[in-house]
C-alpha cells in the first residue's frame, strides 16, 4: 500500500493496549529497535540526550519510540515492566518505550514491515540486522532514513533538525 502512512498503525504499548501513532501527527520520529543486554544498549543514554536536546529547542517537535526487540541473541528477554525499569533506572529515558515486537520473520510487527519495505537496508535488504537500527520519519507519516546499529543517536541531530524545519514547511 503506498499510500499507507506511519499513522495509520497502532501497535501495542508496554501494557499491551493500542498505541496509535496518529497521536504523533506532525513530529518527526526517530523509531528504533532496542535491548536491554546489547554492546548497543548504552545507546539509549544517547537517544535520551537527543531527544531531550532537541525538544529544548524544538518543543514537542520530535519524539523518540523505543520497541524493545529480543530476536537478535535473547538480548531482551524480560518482560515489558522489566525493561520499562531497566530503561528509566539505568539510562533515565523519558521517550515512549512500547510492547516488546518481533522486528522480522511471520510475526513482525506491521510498522516494522511497513518501514522495512518503505526504506529498504544495504543492497536493498529489507531484513533488520540487529539492535538499535533507526528510521526516521517525517512529519507528515512518510520515511526519511534509515540507520544500521552502529550510527550514534547524536549523529541524526542536524538530519531530524533539517526535517522538523521542512516538516513545518509541509504542514
Amino acid at each position: 500500500m503506498a499510500s499507507e502512512m506511519f499513522y495509520q498503525f497502532s501497535p501495542l504499548d508496554k501494557r499491551g493496549k493500542p498505541y496509535p501513532l496518529s497521536t504523533l501527527r506532525g513530529k518527526v520520529v526517530l523509531v528504533v529497535n532496542t535491548a536491554s543486554k546489547c554492546s548497543f544498549t548504552p545507546q539509549y543514554q544517547e537517544l535520551e540526550h537527543l531527544y531531550r536536546q532537541i525538544n529544548s529547542e524544538y518543543p514537542n517537535d520530535f519524539v523518540v519510540l523505543g520497541f524493545p526487540c529480543n530476536q537478535f541473541g535473547n538480548q531482551d528477554p524480560g518482560t515489558n515492566d522489566e525493561i520499562q525499569t531497566f530503561c528509566q533506572v539505568n539510562y533515565g529515558v523519558s521517550f515512549p518505550v512500547l510492547g516488546k515486537v518481533d522486528v522480522n520473520g511471520p510475526n513482525a510487527d506491521p510498522l516494522w514491515s511497513w518501514m522495512k519495505n518503505r526504506q529498504p537496508g544495504i543492497f536493498g535488504l529489507t531484513r533488520i540486522k540487529w539492535n538499535f537500527e533507526k528510521f526516521l520519519i517525517t512529519a507528515d507519516g512518510q520515511v526519511a532514513g534509515r540507520w544500521w546499529s552502529m550510527v550514534k543517536p547524536q549523529s541524526l541531530s542536524d538530519t531530524i533538525v533539517r526535517e522538523i524545519k521542512a516538516g513545518r514547511d509541509r504542514l
